[in-house]
């Protein structure tokens, strides 16, 4: 067993789980610290969880835009690109599927695909913009991103005011014809909230690890992203490249806002600050190790730990504990140069 542990060919998968049992651990020490029973607050965590179908149900819902943000972020990072916009990139696609879900009156086939495909071009075109900053006059996509959140967070809540029907702080309810929530998944799960939208997340996980590990695209796309001299030099279309790969990453974040508009909740909000999906995404593909499957078992981590979050408060034990747990995770992640070395030694000396 510790020769398969320390194998490096199994580093890949074996780090994120070292990180994340080194981020549990570490949650435990400080619960203890604040006169918590770690096993007590592990309990509540786990009965949040799988504690009845209907919890099981919102487990889900909460890790479907996380999983969708994660692929967001780690496109970006398999292109060489840091889109620390997703949060924008979310708000607007958010909008654009509420705003298609109101003021059209349409048959559900057309409707529903119809609210889908303006959030994914929303944030596909927030996306744009910075890509072809950064292609066009080098302009770092950090810098562009974080600004366009702020500038998505606030024209998103004065668009929203204009929708008929709106008031300060909502819009009115979407038509049923464009709503992903689902009858039969809630009915199964116990009442819960869980809609459609698990389907176009795993379905956006298969399209993400095809383009980027099956296709001639995603190789040029990953290239570029590695080295963007040699691939201009070999003939590759540089600046184009770019600028697809942050449109790309901003159309799994601009679906990720429709899994909450039109998905968990059945209308648009007015918004006081960000509610952290996009930090979350980074999280998510941290420890994912940017690919499509490991996006999708970190999602289900970290909305694991959210859901559970009022069940921990019940046990007297503080909801920011999960948040701590999360954040202990991506720091074990984040040293995964120290994770590593640690399993050399242990291989150099079982030798």
């Amino acid at each position: 067993m510790l020769r398969f542990i320390t194998n490096e060919k199994n580093h890949k998968f074996i780090v994120p789980i070292l990180s994340v049992l080194f981020g549990f651990i570490a949650g435990a020490i400080i619960m203890i610290i604040t006169g918590i029973d770690p096993l007590e607050g592990y309990d509540a965590m786990i009965k949040g969880i799988f504690g009845n179908l209907r919890k099981f149900g919102e487990w889900i819902v909460a890790s479907i835009p996380l999983i969708l943000t994660g692929l967001a972020v780690a496109f970006g990072f398999r292109t060489g690109l840091f889109n620390i916009g997703v949060e924008g990139q979310l708000i607007v696609g958010s909008f654009a599927a509420v705003a298609v879900g109101i003021l059209l009156n349409l048959p559900k086939f057309i409707h529903l695909p119809l609210a889908l495909l303006a959030a994914g071009i929303a944030g596909g075109i927030w996306g744009f913009i910075p890509g072809f900053l950064k292609a066009r006059f080098k302009v770092h996509e950090v810098v562009v991103t974080i600004m366009l959140n702020y500038t998505a967070l606030h024209l998103v809540n004065y668009l929203i005011k204009l929708i008929p029907g709106s008031t300060n702080t909502e819009t009115v309810k979407i038509l049923p014809s464009a709503d992903l929530g689902s009858d039969f998944l809630s009915r199964i799960t116990g009442n819960s909230r869980l809609h459609w939208g698990v389907i176009i997340a795993l379905l956006a996980a298969i399209i993400f690890w095809y383009i980027i590990e099956r296709t001639a695209f995603g190789y040029e796309l990953r290239s570029v992203g590695f080295n963007p001299d040699a691939s201009k030099y070999a003939g590759m279309k540089v600046e184009r490249n770019i600028i697809y790969s942050m449109m790309i990453s901003g159309v799994f974040a601009g679906f990720a806002g429709a899994m909450i508009s039109i998905g968990t909740f059945d209308y648009g909000r007015v918004i006081g600050g960000f509610e952290g999906y996009g930090m979350d995404g980074i999280a998510v593909a941290l420890l994912g190790n940017n690919s499509a499957f490991g996006v999708v078992i970190a999602g289900l981590l970290f909305g694991g730990l959210k859901a559970s979050s009022n069940a921990m408060s019940l046990a007297s034990v503080p909801k920011e504990i999960g948040d701590i747990i999360m954040a202990l995770v991506v720091l074990f992640t984040a040293m995964n140069y120290g994770v590593k070395k640690l399993l050399l030694r242990l291989r150099k000396e079982e030798k």
